[in-house]
């Protein structure tokens, strides 16, 4: 068993170090994750609520602008393709992106649009961890055809310099139907693979390469309780047939992973450390992150599922939107 797990790491370590000057295009909804902070000081005498003294506001890129930060974080070269707002948080994003390097210029901004915003308000005693206590939405309009001609042509063109495309779909209308069939089209045509990580619409992305649903995820789609992993395993089964995938990975949090394959039994993956994560935001872009690199490093699926299985294990240690980096994830997998 030991000589098997050996040469298991030496694997996949292999694979990590190809991770650098790989090409992956991001398409999707681009969100501004802001994050503020205060401390409690007292009871409000115009209702019973807490006031809080402001300490800090941070924006960090969230949805597919975080899937963008692992991904540059893990090594390869990212181009991301989206829409944002000409507002502050708009333009918060897109400094931090470029910050890190970040391919931004298939972005589309517009001042007739909200970026989309998720402000999660922190509180807590002075000298006390601060716990999330509510979160607050900005959600920008609906994206007209114009938008979606101008995201083709973007689309069109990174697609010939990517070595895989991700769709990060958050249902804010960047992966519109249209757009969807244009990446199918144009990623077929190359030959890459094409991965999908969709909150509410899964079932419509048919035909693609794979997808890292969660199993909260897969009840909805399905419309039916999983009561064990057998119901978890013939669930997994039915998705990956019926959406026309090569594969199908889904997340089970603390219970780790199952990958699905044609004509092969259903692979469970452990989780990799058993600690309570401290904060699942975000966790789902870094799995698709390390997931897809991997794939478009030619790893095996299974694989490229036990290294976003490291990767998940990571990020959920960290404190708000996170990514990790190629080092840590070897660290990881030496341990």
């Amino acid at each position: 068993m030991r000589t098997a797990r050996t040469l298991q790491q030496e694997r996949l370590i292999g694979i990590v170090k190809r991770f650098p000057g790989r090409r992956i295009m991001v398409i999707g909804d681009a969100i501004a994750d802001q994050f503020v902070y205060g401390a409690i000081t007292r009871v409000s005498r115009e209702a019973p609520v807490f006031i809080l003294r402001h300490e800090q506001t941070e924006t960090v890129p969230g949805g597919a602008a975080n899937c963008a930060m692992n991904l540059v974080s893990l090594g390869a070269n990212v181009t991301l393709i989206g829409v944002v707002g000409e507002d502050a948080a708009g333009r918060a994003l897109m400094e931090r992106l470029e910050t890190a390097g970040v391919d931004c210029t298939s972005m589309l901004t517009s001042d007739k649009l909200l970026t989309t915003t998720k402000v999660r308000i922190l509180a807590g005693q002075l000298h006390s961890t601060r716990q999330q206590v509510i979160r607050l939405d900005y959600e920008g309009a609906a994206l007209n055809s114009e938008f979606h001609e101008a995201l083709r042509k973007g689309i069109l063109e990174e697609v010939q310099t990517s070595d895989a495309v991700i769709i990060s779909d958050y249902n804010y209308g960047v992966a519109s139907h249209e757009v969807a069939r244009v990446v199918l089209d144009a990623a077929t045509r190359k030959g890459i693979p094409i991965l999908v990580d969709s909150r509410f619409r899964l079932s419509e992305f048919v035909g693609f390469t794979s997808a890292t649903p969660n199993e909260d995820e897969v009840e909805q789609l399905l419309g039916k309780q999983l009561s064990d992993v057998k119901d978890l395993e013939s669930a997994g089964q039915e998705m990956r047939e019926r959406l026309g995938y090569r594969a199908l990975l889904i997340t089970r949090g603390s219970h780790g992973m199952m990958l699905f394959q044609d004509a092969v039994a259903p692979l469970h993956i452990d989780a990799v450390d058993a600690r309570e994560a401290l904060d699942v935001t975000g966790a789902g872009d870094t799995v698709i992150a390390a997931y897809t690199l991997a794939l478009a490093s030619d790893a095996s699926f299974p694989d490229a599922a036990h290294l976003a299985n490291y990767a998940g294990g990571l990020v959920v240690m960290k404190r708000g939107t996170a990514s990790v980096t190629g080092e840590e994830l070897v660290k990881s997998l030496l341990r």
